[in-house]
């Protein structure tokens, strides 16, 4: 097999780990502070234009290292060799993971069956700046000589996910090409979408790896049509491109095979940004853009492979993970940046962490006995203050946080910037030293109010605090730094995914609810087909179809 089948609970950094969470359990981050005085220098790490502060988890420097001793026992050094390396680390789809090759120099070498697949992917990346620049330039129109002014992705989950995030969170960078994205089957909202469109000069992005995905080719089908009531049919080669493998099938829609562009096995889906996938990123915000957005994951790449465990950004990250969801069983964790730009990226980490680490059967094929992924969740901040943050400052869960900050603004509106970003500083430091009772009682003794009702409100403004917090300060939301910041969090998954001993890159967790809904679908559609279902399930359709 390609990765060890290492059960993490069985390893020696493990047990010890476990003997050490005892004794560190209830310790108070301030208590830590206080006893390891250099604690902020030496527990975060700085790297070309990134600042990571881990001094604000529950963690000692004994702590870090059983956690890299873990890391060295399960031998994550030669899973990442593997999965660098081209090797079939995807062992349940006999697929190799290959979303890093995607971003690497021209002159690299990656081996997949013996073929370097450098070629071929940069023939791709030559292919889809041709075309951007031509579409973006006016050289490419409609079918009616118009230039184009609309760019519509159909896709769905990495081929919806990736590309919405990266256009949301790049607008600063956006050219006058106004993009949108159909993913949900849901009619209302293909339908809200194309309402406002001029056929004439929208361009159709269809991004299906089979070309027969439910939710995307039903979109697909309905703009099709809609556009033939504007259009001849033999426009819609003009106005359709794909992203696909299916030649035959694209062809069979319409679509010019000169505007097919393909997509490899070795990408799974919720890492296809960086490839054709990436088509929409590249018409929005330009090929140049785009092409420094591999840029920069591909540093990351480089960090994660040749730096040390001990000052390795994903590794770290990766590691205080596990530390939280297994041994003081928090469960979920929350990613709050600090930028309107990255509104869509908790979403978008979402699929990437819960589809990718959501399982709980061990590379063995055996029911783990330990928890594996976490559950992602977040928004930005400031707004994310006036909504969640309670429960994470007073509720009784334990939660770490991520909390994502640029030093520089965009806009260059300074006055905002330090207001933003003097909650993000505050946000970490109240989280890690919360209020104890004596300083609520001295604010209230300032207060004209009587020693009962003071004594009365105290207890509910008591704030605990030693909640958990990463701190990712980044020099400015470029797409060099954006690229570098969804790298991590890839090879914070696989890093995740090594340890507790799981294959990460498979999703069959999705696949039953789609067969079921197939089989639903038939008998929605003819009342001649009855099937099998458990009484709820059954009521629910009769109820949906006596109001149809």
């Amino acid at each position: 097999m390609a990765l060890k089948t290492i059960n993490p609970t069985t390893t020696k950094a493990w047990h010890k780990l476990n003997a050490h969470f005892k004794t560190i359990e209830h310790k108070h981050l301030k208590e830590l502070f206080a006893e390891h005085t250099n604690r902020a220098h030496e527990m975060s790490i700085s790297w070309d234009d990134f600042f990571v502060d881990y001094s604000k988890h529950r963690i000692s420097k004994e702590t870090l290292d059983l956690l890299i001793e873990l890391a060295n026992e399960v031998d994550l050094k030669d899973a990442m060799s593997k999965y660098f390396g081209g090797e079939v680390i995807n062992q349940t789809e006999g697929r190799e993971v290959l979303h890093t090759a995607l971003r690497n120099p021209e002159n690299a070498e990656v081996l997949v069956e013996g073929n370097n697949v450098m070629s071929e992917i940069f023939e791709v990346k030559h292919k889809i700046k041709d075309f951007a620049n031509d579409i973006i330039n006016g050289n490419i129109k409609g079918h009616t000589n118009k230039p184009f002014t609309d760019i519509v992705n159909i896709g769905i989950g990495g081929s919806d996910l990736g590309p919405a995030m990266v256009v949301d969170a790049l607008s600063f960078y956006k050219n006058h090409l106004k993009t949108h994205f159909v993913s949900n089957v849901d009619g209302d909202h293909v339908n809200e979408v194309i309402k406002h469109l001029n056929p004439e000069t929208t361009l159709f992005v269809i991004v299906s790896k089979t070309f027969t995905t439910q939710e995307t080719l039903s979109n697909a089908n309905t703009i099709r049509q809609w556009f033939l009531n504007h259009a001849p049919k033999d426009a819609v080669s003009k106005h359709f491109v794909a992203v696909s493998t299916n030649i035959e099938k694209v062809k069979a829609f319409g679509i010019d095979e000169h505007n097919i562009f393909p997509m490899w096995n070795w990408v799974g889906g919720r890492f296809s940004l960086w490839s054709a996938v990436g088509l929409s990123i590249s018409l929005a915000v330009g090929f140049e853009n785009f092409d420094t957005l591999l840029l920069g994951a591909h540093k990351m790449d480089t960090h994660f492979k040749t730096e040390d465990f001990d000052k390795n950004i994903p590794v770290i990250t990766a590691l205080l993970s596990v530390w939280y969801n297994n041994f003081f069983n928090a469960e979920s964790e929350a990613v709050i940046p600090y930028s309107q730009y990255l509104n869509q990226f908790a979403t978008y980490l979402q699929q990437g962490i819960m589809e990718s680490n959501g399982k709980s059967v061990d590379r063995n094929g055996d029911a783990v006995d330990y928890q594996t992924g976490t559950i992602i969740w977040g928004e930005p901040g400031t707004n994310s203050q006036h909504a969640f943050f309670q429960l994470i400052h007073q509720g009784t869960k334990l939660i770490p946080a991520e909390f994502i900050g640029f030093s520089k603004s965009l806009h260059g509106n300074q006055d905002h910037q330090d207001k933003l970003m003097s909650n993000f500083f505050a946000q970490t430091e109240a989280l890690m030293n919360g209020k104890s009772k004596e300083a609520v009682l001295e604010e209230l003794n300032a207060q004209d109010l009587s020693e009962e009702k003071r004594n009365e409100l105290a207890p509910f403004k008591v704030f605990k605090g030693n909640k958990p917090t990463t701190t990712i300060l980044v020099d400015k939301l470029t797409p060099e730094s954006l690229g570098k910041l969804i790298a991590m969090y890839e090879h914070k998954i696989f890093v995740q995914g090594i340890v507790w001993n799981i294959f990460s890159y498979d999703q069959f967790g999705v696949e039953l609810g789609k067969q079921l809904a197939n089989s639903i679908l038939k008998e929605l559609q003819d009342d001649n087909v009855i099937n099998n279902h458990d009484g709820s399930t059954k009521n629910l359709i009769k109820h949906y179809k006596s109001l149809r």
